[in-house]
């Protein structure tokens, strides 16, 4: 398994910056209705906000000549992180939606070499921390072996191999657009969790 992750991180590693773009991009959209189940429930936050910066994200993807003011975004995008006195658990997984997508606007805003895997670590921790928060063991050994076996991890792991081969192949508005859905989950966030 380990060896596995090495390669998939040597793969992201290769992509050029658009392609790294596209990877962070869907990996946003799944972290979405995290954000908005924290606004949602917690009357803080602003997911239309949110929503119109990623939108920007990929019109800047599909069309590269786009003129986007991204660090105007990146100052938009500071507005919409939750209190910072909110330690629940709804407001650390909204917060992990902010902080991926501020990464991938910092590889829109100049050089970020690490964003990309900033972005999947950050996807992969919030699944781990639910993951500690629901099955609630307290042997760190156990529960390292039960994040690795438990089904959301597995279907993280799926999901972020599936974007890193679509961004691999065909990069066009087709393509783009197929990356898109695939990264919005029908609407369900690496949670396994649903704002509908």
């Amino acid at each position: 398994m380990i060896e596995d992750r090495r390669d998939f991180f040597q793969r992201l590693r290769q992509l050029d910056s658009r392609r790294q773009q596209a990877f962070m991009a869907a990996l946003c959209e799944r972290l979405q209705p995290n954000y908005m189940l924290f606004a949602e429930n917690s009357g803080d936050g602003n997911p239309t906000g949110l929503r119109a910066i990623l939108d920007l994200v990929w019109e800047r993807l599909a069309v590269k000549e786009a003129h986007i003011d991204f660090d105007r975004q990146a100052d938009k995008l500071a507005e919409l992180e939750p209190a910072a006195g909110d330690d629940s658990f709804g407001a650390r997984r909204a917060l992990d939606a902010v902080v991926a997508l501020s990464a991938l606007l910092d590889t829109l805003r100049g050089d970020a070499p690490d964003a990309v895997f900033e972005v999947s670590r950050v996807s992969r921790g919030g699944v781990r921390a639910f993951i500690e928060l629901t099955e609630g063991e307290d042997d760190a050994e156990r529960l390292g072996e039960l994040v690795r076996r438990h089904p959301l991890m597995a279907d993280e792991l799926d999901f972020q191999e599936a974007v890193l081969e679509a961004v691999e192949g065909p990069f066009d508005r087709e393509s783009l657009k197929a990356l898109r859905r695939l990264g919005r989950n029908e609407g369900v966030s690496n949670l396994g969790l649903s704002a509908d």
